[in-house]
C-alpha cells in the first residue's frame, strides 16, 4: 500500500528535513506529497489520495487541530498524526478527543515515527512512549460540586457494564497500548486481551479503537 503524506508545519527547516530523511530510505512505499506552512492551507491541501496528515499543533495563523473534524468528514480515509513538541497529556488528549489517530514528539527517535506512520495508516491508533491522556495522578472520582448529578449516574452506570478486568485493559487502551503490551503488562495472553478488547466495545457500543478512546474521555471513563 502506498501512503500519500501531507506534511504541515510552521518550521521550514524542519519540514526539510523530515522530507529528505524520508526520501532516503528504502521506503518507496512512502511519499510527502505535499508540505505547507499555514494551517488556514490544511484543509484545500488534502486530496482524495492523501492516506496521511502529519501535523504540528501549533501555527502562526492558528491552531492544528481546528480542521480536524472537517477532514474526518470529507477525506475519511486520511488519518491524522499529531508530530509535536507538546507534551503535556492536556494536549494529548484533545487531539484525540478531536479525532487524531496518533501523536508523537519531536523529540522521539525517526524509527519511531515510521512505526507512527505504519501504525496510523492502517487504521491502529498510536501513541508515543512517555505521553499520557490522563495525568499520571489522575483518580476516577464519583462525587464533587463540578460534576452534575445526571453526567454522574450516567459515568457510574457506564462503568458498572465493565469488569474490574475490563477497566483495567480499557485504561491501558486510552493509552494506545497493543494487545501484546497489554497483555505482557498484565501478565495474561494477548488472545484474551483481544477478547476483552471486544467484549469492552460492544458493551460501549462502539466499534473502533479510535472511537472507543475517544467513547471512554469523553464519558470520563479513565
Amino acid at each position: 500500500m502506498a501512503i500519500n503524506i501531507v506534511v504541515a508545519d510552521g518550521q521550514h527547516m524542519f519540514v526539510e528535513g523530515l522530507k529528505a530523511m524520508i526520501d532516503s530510505i528504502s521506503f518507496p512505499s512512502i511519499k510527502i506529497e505535499k508540505t505547507i506552512e499555514r494551517q488556514e492551507d490544511i484543509l484545500k491541501s488534502l486530496s482524495d489520495d492523501t492516506n496521511l496528515l502529519i501535523s504540528e499543533l501549533a501555527f502562526a495563523d492558528g491552531d492544528g487541530l481546528d480542521n480536524v473534524l472537517e477532514i474526518k468528514k470529507y477525506f475519511k480515509e486520511c488519518k491524522v498524526l499529531i508530530l509535536t513538541t507538546y507534551d503535556d497529556n492536556k494536549f494529548v488528549r484533545e487531539a484525540f478527543q478531536k479525532g487524531a489517530d496518533g501523536y508523537i514528539l519531536k523529540s522521539n527517535s525517526f524509527d519511531d515515527l515510521l512505526d507512527a506512520i505504519n501504525e496510523v495508516t492502517y487504521g491502529h491508533t498510536y501513541l508515543a512512549k512517555g505521553l499520557r491522556i490522563t495525568p499520571a495522578n489522575q483518580r476516577i472520582r464519583f462525587s464533587g460540586t463540578s460534576r452534575s448529578e445526571s453526567k454522574y449516574e450516567d459515568k457510574f452506570q457506564l462503568r458498572q457494564k465493565l469488569t474490574r478486568r475490563e477497566k483495567e485493559i480499557l485504561s491501558l487502551i486510552t493509552q494506545a497500548k497493543s494487545n501484546k503490551e497489554i497483555a505482557k503488562e498484565l501478565f495474561i495472553s494477548y488472545q484474551t486481551v483481544g477478547v476483552h478488547r471486544k467484549n469492552i466495545m460492544r458493551k460501549l457500543g462502539v466499534r473502533s479503537t479510535v472511537n472507543l478512546i475517544r467513547y471512554a474521555i469523553d464519558h470520563d471513563l479513565v
